[in-house]
């Protein structure tokens, strides 16, 4: 396998790469990206068998068409340092070789045909969705997906599609992550996509994706591109037993004054306490240390007695960094019960700190 290609073409397929390698350990083949040419289109790939990604580009020109794996971090390490000119890659033996003029570089190589397989979209069913909403609705709900939870279906996120809408939801244990979409669809599906993959989606085009799934992978495809990531298996938590069927108190809120009230108090500590009164609401740390904070905010909101919410900050700074409408609603029942934020098709029901 012989090529050349310019050096920018090449290092932005790398970086798009490097999340899907194997990190920990040099040996084994996933850490290794596999790229491969019939003398038109490049397809470059790499995978830790959970996600994978392949990129595909017509922007080389082949002298002998064929293919090779590398590793993913030394070979982006070597392109980063060449000039923004074209260079070659040639696989000679079991050794790829780059050049650029007087500079010479040489790395070991897997054999290619060792190199792991991506699922196929043929004959899986498919997802209709515009894609751009998918993303967007992956990016709202993504802080509150949990990490290494012992519970595996916790660590990422539920795509609930039913006949006549889509639910996206996640959870942490400690607040839960909702966004709500009126779609209809021919199939019914639930599937839970790991935070990991959650996040990389984020990053694909949105342009003309195709979905599809099974029982193991969701695949998304583009004219240029293929992303996989294996599902995770287990019962999601029923989400609408969580979710307050009415709530007795209602304000709609100010998100930019809001916003700033708390990070005013998170100077002293990230948890803190709302009091909501007829004409204002006071923001305090709860703090063990012999330090406070206080701001107050003038705001009708009609409770006829003081109200209190005792909160992690990041729980409602989260949320406000996710929505684009300049107002949201909170909505409340008693201290110590969840509450819920919402704008638009999106909402977050967060357990209040008991104080």
């Amino acid at each position: 396998m012989k090529m050349t290609i310019e050096k920018t073409i090449l290092e932005n397929i790398l970086l798009h790469l490097q999340p899907f390698l194997e990190k920990k350990d040099s040996s084994q083949i996933t850490s290794h990206i596999s790229l491969s040419t019939d003398g038109r289109i490049l397809d470059a790939r790499a995978t830790d068998f959970e996600i994978g990604l392949s990129l595909q580009t017509h922007a080389h020109t082949v002298i002998e068409p064929g293919s090779f794996t590398a590793n993913g971090k030394k070979l982006l390490d070597i392109i980063r340092i060449l000039k923004d000119e074209e260079l070659e890659l040639e696989l000679i033996k079991e050794n790829l070789h780059i050049r650029q003029k007087r500079s010479n570089f040489k790395l070991p190589t897997f054999k290619s045909n060792e190199f792991p397989n991506f699922p196929s979209i043929d004959d899986k069913p498919s997802i209709v969705l515009n894609s751009q909403i998918l993303i967007e609705s992956l990016k709202k709900i993504t802080p509150s997906t949990d990490t290494n939870n012992p519970k595996f279906e916790l660590n990422g996120a539920l795509i609930d599609i039913k006949s006549n809408q889509i639910n996206f939801v996640s959870t942490d244990t400690r607040r839960l992550a909702l966004v709500h979409l009126e779609n209809n669809n021919e199939e019914e599906l639930s599937i839970i996509v790991p935070k990991k993959a959650i996040i990389e989606i984020q990053k694909l085009s949105p342009n003309n994706i195709e979905i599809f799934y099974d029982n193991t992978y969701l695949i998304l495809k583009s004219e240029n591109s293929l992303f996989f990531t294996k599902l995770i298996n287990g019962k999601f938590p029923d989400y609408n037993r969580i979710i307050p069927k009415e709530c007795s108190k209602t304000i709609v809120l100010p998100k930019a004054i809001i916003v700033s009230a708390i990070k005013q108090i998170t100077t002293i500590s990230n948890d803190l306490k709302l009091t909501f009164t007829n004409d204002s609401i006071l923001f305090e740390s709860l703090s063990d240390d012999n330090i406070e904070a206080k701001t107050t905010i003038e705001i009708n909101n009609g409770f006829e007695s003081p109200f209190i919410l005792a909160i992690n900050s990041r729980y409602i700074l989260d949320f406000l960094g996710q929505i684009t409408t300049n107002d949201f609603t909170l909505e409340a029942n008693e201290s110590n019960q969840p509450f819920v934020l919402k704008s638009e098709d999106f909402k977050t029901i967060v357990m209040p700190i008991v104080i």
